[in-house]
């Protein structure tokens, strides 16, 4: 029998299928997981407050339970007396499970969850958004809890956690530095340049502004050293653009009517299957900034973009910027654009700022 060669490239493109394929399919056996056990946990939570509330029993019941069912499915099961005590604050904590509501009032008070929780419309008399509970884990939920009493921060963190992969320690560190606080609504123009379905999952995939706290500023000087401490921070700057972001290089290469032009950075989402071309700038933004990163998309999707895949991205990284400004840039843009800032560690910077260079140190000791 004829054995015929392998076309690498067509084998390259059925792999990356097979990935992406493999890849929701672990995450929905994952979440369908994650459902189940947060389900049974609300539901052993419920019985045991509502027949506190039905016998009077108190506390001691729990401890009489968690030996029971320890002895019966072993000590590793689950149910220790501080677990069983967490499925009883869950269940009173939740009682319309599997959603949290949150009235719509409270998000008209906080534009960037609005802009989080555009997927989950499902509103209750008009009054409220359900918003799922199941999209963290047990972990998640027992750690926030006793941090966060508001339930609109709730669902913020929530969806946030989600969204960009934290895990609880990431996620309670978050808290702790009142995240909610600094995050904006990313400004773009996806409700003109994307499909609906596709605008709203590009507007919860970005956020503003990008926390490079891990960059020294002070050896950033022009856009290629920033540009190299990213590259040669890859994971860093991977986890703070969240989940879904794949590296494929720095510089990416596009020749456009035989002149090479040079993309700061590429990556690839594999939650909304496209492209990502982010630009970076050391300085406040410009409109033309834009323009630039507009004539790269199309370029991108002329030159590199697979029939499968769902028309590119732009992200402008910037030092600063002025909203109004940024609207004003994008009204004219006719690819998919977004325009964040990055916060850095600006007390090294300036404390660095003030300390003394070598050469007059040297000269004072002389």
């Amino acid at each position: 029998m004829e054995q015929h060669v392998i076309d690498n490239n067509t084998y390259q493109q059925w792999l990356e299928h097979l990935y992406n394929e493999i890849d929701k399919q672990r995450l929905k056996a994952v979440m369908q997981l994650n459902a189940a056990t947060l389900q049974h946990y609300w539901w052993l939570g419920n019985d045991i407050m509502q027949k506190q509330k039905e016998q009077g029993w108190g506390a001691k019941v729990i401890d009489q339970l968690s030996v029971d069912l320890q002895k019966h499915y072993g000590s590793d099961s689950g149910y220790s007396a501080r677990n069983l005590g967490y499925m009883k604050r869950f269940a009173a904590e939740y009682p319309d499970f599997p959603f949290l509501q949150v009235p719509l009032a409270k998000l008209q008070e906080m534009p960037i969850l609005q802009a989080r929780l555009a997927k989950f419309t499902v509103s209750v008399d008009g009054e409220f958004v359900q918003v799922p509970l199941a999209q963290i884990t047990w972990y998640h939920h027992i750690s926030m809890i006793s941090k966060v009493k508001d339930t609109a921060l709730r669902a913020f963190y929530m969806t946030e956690a989600a969204i960009q992969g934290w895990s609880r320690d990431i996620m309670l560190m978050q808290i702790d530095n009142g995240y909610h606080t600094k995050a904006r609504a990313l400004p773009n123009n996806f409700s003109t340049t994307l499909p609906p379905v596709n605008s709203d999952l590009a507007k919860a995939a970005f956020k503003d502004p990008y926390n490079l706290g891990f960059v020294d500023m002070t050896e950033v000087k022009q856009e290629q050293d920033l540009e190299d401490q990213l590259a040669s921070k890859v994971t860093d700057f991977l986890l703070e653009l969240g989940r879904g972001f794949s590296y494929l290089g720095r510089q990416f290469p596009l020749n456009i009517a035989g002149e090479e032009s040079k993309v700061d950075l590429m990556m690839y989402h594999t939650r909304l299957h496209c492209y990502v071309a982010i630009e970076l700038k050391v300085t406040d933004f410009k409109p033309e900034f834009l323009s630039k990163l507009n004539y790269y998309i199309s370029a991108i999707d002329d030159l590199v973009k697979l029939p499968e895949d769902n028309p590119t991205i732009g992200l402008l990284l910037c030092r600063s910027k002025n909203n109004t400004k940024v609207e004003y840039a994008l009204r004219g843009m006719t690819q998919p654009l977004g325009v964040a800032e990055y916060q850095t560690n600006k007390l090294i910077e300036e404390l660095k700022s003030e300390l003394p260079s070598i050469d007059d140190l040297e000269h004072t000791i002389k």
